[in-house]
């Protein structure tokens, strides 16, 4: 097999049972329970996709995308006031996002995701101890 630089977009829906993420370029669809679940089934379908061209693919080629409100629905673990304060965003603003009442520029959208993983990269950063 040889490695393809060819980069693959998916679509990812909440659903009842987890996830389900659907390429919208090529006739891939898969599920999982979990995001990381998503993300194996995602390269399994594609490799699979791609078997008789003799191609495969690694979670490098692969872009997920999911919609503000469904990821804000998934996540409430996310204040989204804390989030507004933290990227410098009004808060009613951010909340119409969520809610889908105004549609986010793409630099907005930037603008969030760039917060919620720094937020990740900081609490990937900690070890809790209890005292």
């Amino acid at each position: 097999m040889k490695r393809t630089n060819r980069r693959y977009d998916f679509i990812v829906e909440k659903t009842d049972t987890g996830f389900s993420a659907y390429c919208d370029k090529a006739p891939i669809f898969t599920s999982g329970s979990t995001i990381t679940e998503l993300n194996l089934n995602i390269l399994e379908a594609t490799n699979l996709y791609l078997e008789e061209e003799e191609l495969e693919v690694t979670m490098k080629n692969i872009d997920l995308s999911i919609d503000l409100k469904q990821f804000f629905q998934h996540y409430r673990v996310l204040n989204g006031k804390f989030l507004a304060k933290r990227i410098g965003m009004n808060e009613t603003l951010l909340s119409q996002y969520v809610t889908g009442k105004k549609k986010p520029s793409r630099k907005q959208v930037n603008k969030i995701i760039d917060g919620i993983q720094e937020i990740g990269r900081e609490l990937s950063e900690l070890n809790l101890i209890s005292a």
